[in-house]
């Protein structure tokens, strides 16, 4: 595994929070993505993960790092999926002391103009803050309607078999306390799509973390293709129908246990 040079070593300040954004074929929108996000919050840090994308993404990421000194890389030797680009970004992050991580998609879906709102809903006290796209004052744009019915009913599920309140239990764009994320027993994650948020969703819920849904719009990607694929929505309804079960069992347990002691 190799990664581009490590400026935190020149002296220059490391800002408190690093904005992660695995890349796998997104050559058409890294830039733009990198010029935006390091525009609308500037004192912010960025490393982009990217795994071995075959269409040149990584060397146009080590461009932008030269480029501007906030922007860094960390190249992976293949493609693992979004949970192990996260996780290896967390890492990174806590070894060279970051207090916040952000993560956030490199297809221009996220507005990084919503960055400072996340920021600030942890500065207010929360562990985690999710830009939601399905509380008032947040939508989505571009899609497809069978593609926004399918998320809404992946939502509706998901919050059934596992008693969330939390509305975009999937979203993507999201900021962590990191002294609050190491919390989680990210040892134990081995979800690879877009399962792997709601794990972590889950998994912060049961740790009793603060969780602050904030508003965004979400935009569909203008270039490129999407990773969405049968493999990871089976995945993530293979995973959450397993995890609903064994925690309806869990309190089926206890509430007959309860019972038979009052009786």
């Amino acid at each position: 595994m190799s990664q581009a040079p490590d400026r935190h070593t020149t002296g220059r300040e490391t800002s408190p929070a690093i904005v992660a954004i695995p890349t796998y074929n997104e050559r058409d929108n890294i830039e733009t993505t990198v010029a935006a996000a390091l525009a609308g919050c500037p004192d912010i840090d960025i490393l982009i993960v990217d795994d071995s994308s075959p269409d040149g993404t990584g060397e146009i990421a080590d461009a932008l790092a030269t480029a501007h000194e906030r922007v860094q890389v960390l190249h992976r030797p293949e493609k693992e999926g979004l949970g192990a680009a996260y996780l290896a970004a967390f890492a990174w992050a806590t070894a060279r002391g970051y207090r916040t991580v952000v993560e956030m998609d490199a297809d221009g879906s996220h507005d990084p103009a919503d960055l400072p709102r996340l920021l600030d809903a942890l500065a207010d006290g929360a562990e985690v803050a999710l830009g939601s796209r399905y509380v008032p004052g947040g939508s989505v744009q571009n899609w497809a309607l069978h593609r926004l019915a399918l998320s809404r009913c992946a939502g509706i599920y998901t919050r059934a078999m596992l008693g969330l309140r939390v509305q975009d239990v999937t979203a993507g764009y999201r900021a962590y306390r990191l002294d609050a994320l190491h919390k989680l027993r990210l040892d134990t994650v081995n979800s690879v799509g877009y399962c792997f948020q709601i794990d972590l969703t889950w998994r912060a819920v049961k740790a009793g973390f603060t969780i602050t849904e904030v508003p965004i719009v979400f935009t569909e990607r203008r270039a490129g293709a999407s990773k969405m694929n049968g493999a990871i929505t089976v995945e993530a309804l293979w995973n959450v129908t397993r995890w609903g079960v064994a925690h309806r069992t869990r309190r089926l347990r206890r509430a007959f246990g309860r019972g038979r002691i009052e009786g």
